[in-house]
C-alpha cells in the first residue's frame, strides 16, 4: 500500500451499503460513502473517473452476475467490493455457496485493477446482530483468507465501535445515517494510504441518555411496521428492493460529470 497514492479511477460493487442508503439527499437520491470517497479522491486527481455499480437488496449471486465482469471490464485503479451480507441475514442461507461466489468474485477482480479494496461490514448492536453473527464472522473470515490471497486491502468497520452504535443507524436498523457513511468513507481513504481527514472516525459519539421505555416500544412499533413487515413481506414473495433498479453510475465516467 503506498502512501498518499494517486489514483485514476473507482468502481464500487456491491448492494444498498455502497448504494449509499440511508445517506438521502435533498433531492431524494442516496450519497454514501463510495460517492464520498470519489469525491475525495477527485479532489487529488484531475481528470478522475468514477462508476458505482450498486443495487440495493443484491444477493452475491447477483453481484456476480450483473456486477463483476462489467467492473472487471472497465480497468479502473481501485475496486471496491462488498457482497454477502443480504445472503447471511436470510433464514436459510448456505455458507459453503456464499463463501464460493465471493471467492470468484475476488479471483475476477483482483488481476484487473491496481487494487481490490473488501471490507468486514459494520454490525449494529442489538439482537438482530446476535442472531446472525457467526454467519456473518465466517463471512468476513473468508474475506480475510481472500485478500491474503490475492493482494486486496481489508477495512475493518466490523471491528469499530463507532459504527456499532444504534445512533449510527437509520431507523431502519438496516442502514447507516449520514455521518456513518461519511465514517465509512474515511475509513476506506486511510486503507488506501491517503493521510487522514478524521483520526477520530472509530472513536464512539458521546454517551447520551438511553431512551425511556415508552420511546423504545414507540421505535420499536414503528419499524416492525415501515422496515420489517415490509421485508419479511418481500422475503416470502421472492422479492427484492432493488428489483427493476438501475446501476447507481454505470459508467466510468469523469466524476465532475456526475457530481
Amino acid at each position: 500500500m503506498q502512501t498518499n497514492p494517486t489514483y485514476s479511477s473507482l468502481v464500487a460493487v456491491g448492494d444498498s451499503f455502497t448504494e449509499g442508503m440511508s445517506d438521502l439527499m435533498p433531492d431524494g437520491t442516496y450519497r454514501g460513502w463510495a460517492d464520498l470517497l470519489a469525491a475525495r479522491m477527485a479532489a487529488r486527481t484531475p481528470g478522475f473517473r468514477y462508476a458505482n455499480l450498486a443495487v440495493r437488496g443484491k444477493l452475491i449471486q447477483q453481484i456476480v452476475d450483473e456486477q463483476v465482469d462489467v467492473a472487471a471490464a472497465m480497468g479502473a485503479d481501485v475496486i471496491t467490493l462488498v457482497g454477502g451480507l443480504n445472503d447471511t441475514l436470510r433464514p436459510k442461507c448456505d455458507m459453503g455457496r456464499v463463501r464460493g461466489l465471493l471467492e470468484e468474485a475476488v479471483e475476477k477482480l483482483a488481476p484487473a485493477c491496481r487494487q481490490l479494496v473488501l471490507m468486514r461490514s459494520p454490525g449494529r448492536q442489538g439482537p438482530v446482530l446476535e442472531r446472525f453473527r457467526p454467519r456473518m464472522e465466517e463471512l468476513f473470515a473468508c474475506v480475510d483468507e481472500l485478500a491474503a490471497r490475492h493482494g486486496a486491502i481489508v477495512v475493518d468497520l466490523y471491528g469499530a465501535p463507532s459504527l456499532s452504535d444504534p445512533r449510527m443507524w437509520d431507523v431502519d436498523r438496516l442502514h447507516l445515517t449520514a455521518d456513518g457513511h461519511r465514517r465509512v468513507a474515511e475509513a476506506v481513504w486511510q486503507t488506501l494510504g491517503y493521510d487522514p481527514e478524521d483520526a477520530d472516525w472509530r472513536t464512539p459519539m458521546a454517551a447520551t441518555l438511553p431512551p425511556g421505555w415508552v420511546m423504545r416500544r414507540v421505535a420499536d412499533a414503528r419499524f416492525a411496521r415501515q422496515h420489517l413487515l415490509p421485508w419479511i413481506g418481500r422475503r416470502l414473495t421472492g422479492r427484492s428492493s432493488g428489483d427493476g433498479l438501475p446501476p447507481k453510475r454505470p459508467e466510468l465516467a469523469p466524476y465532475e460529470d456526475l457530481a
